[in-house]
C-alpha cells in the first residue's frame, strides 16, 4: 500500500517558501520539478533531510527550477497534489511586487552565470521526449511480449491484434514529437504535430528529391524535431507582420504550407541521412571498438544522470529503435546503474555503523536494481564522493562487458527506453535473439556489480569513514 502524499506534500511546500513561492510544477519519472519565484526560500538541509525525499538537485542554469527527487511512482501522486495546493492559493499570491522582483533578479543572474548554450538545448530536447517515455514502455513491452509469443506460436489469433497496438505509437511518434517540440519551444502544438505529420504521410511516396522518391517515415524523429522546429520559427514570423484580423487565416495556413514543403524538399533528406550514419556509426563503433565504446559509456554515465542530461540521449535510441528495431546503446549505458549497485552494496558492508546510511541503503536499492539510479546517487554515493567514482568504474567494466561481446557479434539491444537494470530484460533483443541478449546483459550487470562492489570496498573510504562512530 502506497502512502499517504499529502503529509510529503504540506512539508515540501513549506520548505520551499510555500505555495505562493512556486511559479510551475511538473516531473519526470523520478523527479518533481518546481519553479520558484525566490529559490533563497528553499530550506535545503531540511528538505534533503525530509523522509521520502531521496536527493535534491538546484539546476540554477534552467531558470532556479529545483528537483526533488521521490522515486517512481510516488512522484506523479506527490506532483498531484503539490498542484492542487498551488491552485488553491489566493489568485496573485506568487506576483507580489518586492517577491516578483527578487525572483526575476536571481532568475537572470543564476541563468547569466550558470547556462550555457549546449546545456540549455539538451534539456529543451530533453523535455520534448521526456513525457513520450511511458508510451515508449508500454509499448516495447508490449513489441516483446508479442514477440515472445510468435516465437512460441501461442494465440495466433491474438498477435496481429497486438502487434498493431505496440507499433501504431512507433508509427505515428513523428507526430508527437512534432507536438511537443512546438510546445516547449513557444509554437502552437497542433501546428507542430501538423508539420511534423508530414514526415510519417504515406502519401510523401509520390515526392521525389534529388532523383529518388521519398520513403514515409524517412527522417523519423531527427525530421520531425526539425520540422516542428521550423514550424515555430515561421508562425512566430508571420505572428509579427499578419493583421490581427487575418492572423486566425493566414498564420495557421503559411506556416503549414511553407514548413511542409521545406519538411518534404529538404528536411526528411538531410535528417534520413543523419539518422542512416548514426545507425551506421552506431554499428561501426560496436563491432570494431565494442569494448572501448562500452567502458567509455558505461563509465561516463551516471554524471549525466546526475546533471539529468541522459534524457537528451532519446532522440538517438528512438532512431535507432526506428531503423533497427532496438538500440544497442541502451544496455551498454544501463551498466552505470549496476556499478551503482555494487557500490551501494560495498558502502553497506563497511559502513557497519551508519545505521541512517544503512536504512538509506536498504530503501534505495530495490529502485537502483531496476534501474532508477537517482535514490543511490544522491542519497549514497555523490554525499560520500569516493563511491561515485567507484561506481563509474563499476559501470565502465559492465559496459565493456556487453560491448566486447558486441564485437564477438552478438549485440544486445533493447526494443525500448526508459526501464534499465533487471526492469530491461523484458525488452532484450539482438542479432542473436533475445537468449543471447539476456545472458550477455546478465553477464554484465554481475561484472558491474562485481567490480562497483570491489573498487568500493578497497578504495572508495576512506579509513577514518570506515571506523567512524554513528552521529
Amino acid at each position: 500500500m502506497r502512502n499517504d502524499p499529502a503529509p510529503t506534500t504540506t512539508t515540501v511546500l513549506e520548505l520551499v517558501g510555500g505555495p505562493a513561492n512556486v511559479t510551475s510544477v511538473d516531473h519526470c519519472m523520478t523527479r518533481l520539478r518546481l519553479g520558484l519565484a525566490d529559490p533563497s526560500a528553499v530550506d535545503e538541509p531540511a528538505l534533503r533531510a525530509l523522509p521520502g525525499v531521496l536527493g535534491v538537485v538546484a539546476t540554477a542554469d534552467a531558470g532556479a527550477v529545483w528537483q526533488i527527487v521521490l522515486g517512481p511512482g510516488v512522484v506523479e501522486e506527490v506532483t498531484a497534489a503539490v498542484r492542487a495546493r498551488v491552485a488553491e492559493r489566493p489568485a496573485g499570491t506568487h506576483t507580489e511586487p518586492d517577491l516578483a522582483a527578487e525572483g526575476a533578479r536571481l532568475k537572470a543572474e543564476l541563468r547569466q552565470r550558470n547556462a550555457t548554450p549546449a546545456k540549455t538545448a539538451l534539456r529543451r530536447i530533453a523535455a520534448v521526449f521526456v513525457p513520450l517515455i511511458p508510451a515508449l514502455i508500454g509499448c516495447g513491452v508490449l513489441a516483446g511480449l508479442n514477440g515472445l509469443l510468435l516465437n512460441a506460436g501461442l494465440l495466433p489469433f491474438l498477435t496481429p491484434a497486438v502487434s498493431a497496438v505496440a507499433s501504431a505509437f512507433m508509427a505515428l511518434i513523428a507526430v508527437f514529437v512534432g507536438h511537443n517540440t512546438a510546445k516547449e519551444f513557444g509554437g502552437t502544438p497542433v501546428l507542430g504535430a501538423a508539420v511534423a505529420a508530414v514526415v510519417v504521410y504515406p502519401g510523401v511516396a509520390q515526392v521525389t528529391v534529388f532523383g529518388a522518391h521519398l520513403a514515409p517515415g524517412q527522417g523519423g524523429v531527427l525530421g520531425a524535431l526539425a520540422a516542428a522546429l521550423l514550424a515555430t520559427r515561421v508562425e512566430k514570423g508571420c505572428r509579427g507582420r499578419v493583421p490581427g484580423a487575418l492572423d486566425v487565416l493566414l498564420t495557421p495556413t503559411v506556416t503549414v504550407l511553407v514548413s511542409g514543403l521545406v519538411t518534404l524538399y529538404g528536411l526528411m533528406y538531410a535528417a534520413g541521412a543523419v539518422a542512416a550514419a548514426i545507425g551506421s556509426a552506431a554499428n561501426w563503433l560496436l563491432e570494431t571498438a565494442g569494448a572501448a565504446a562500452g567502458l567509455v559509456l558505461g563509465g561516463l554515465f551516471l554524471p549525466l544522470v546526475m546533471l539529468g542530461l541522459h534524457q537528451a540521449l532519446i532522440p538517438i535510441h528512438a532512431t535507432l529503435i526506428e531503423q533497427q528495431g532496438y538500440t544497442a546503446l541502451l544496455p551498454l549505458l544501463a551498466m552505470a546503474g549496476a556499478g551503482q549497485v555494487g557500490a551501494a552494496l560495498a558502502v553497506y558492508v563497511r559502513l557497519r555503523h551508519d545505521v541512517c546510511l544503512r536504512t538509506t541503503i536498504r530503501s534505495a536499492l530495490p529502485a537502483g536494481l531496476l534501474g532508477v539510479g537517482e535514490p543511490l546517487i544522491y542519497g549514497v554515493s555523490l554525499p560520500l564522493g569516493r563511491p561515485f567514482l567507484t561506481a563509474c568504474a563499476g559501470g565502465a567494466a559492465g559496459g565493456a562487458f556487453v560491448g566486447f561481446f558486441a564485437m564477438l557479434g552478438t549485440e544486445v539491444g533493447a526494443t525500448a527506453i526508459g526501464p534499465s537494470g533487471w526492469a530491461l530484460f523484458p525488452l532484450l533483443t539482438g542479432s542473436r535473439g533475445p537468449g543471447w541478449a539476456a545472458a550477455v546483459y546478465a553477464g554484465g550487470l554481475l561484472t558491474g556489480y562485481a567490480v562497483g562492489f570491489a573498487a568500493t570496498y578497497l578504495f572508495g573510504l576512506p579509513r577514518r569513514a570506515r571506523v567512524a562512530a554513528p552521529a
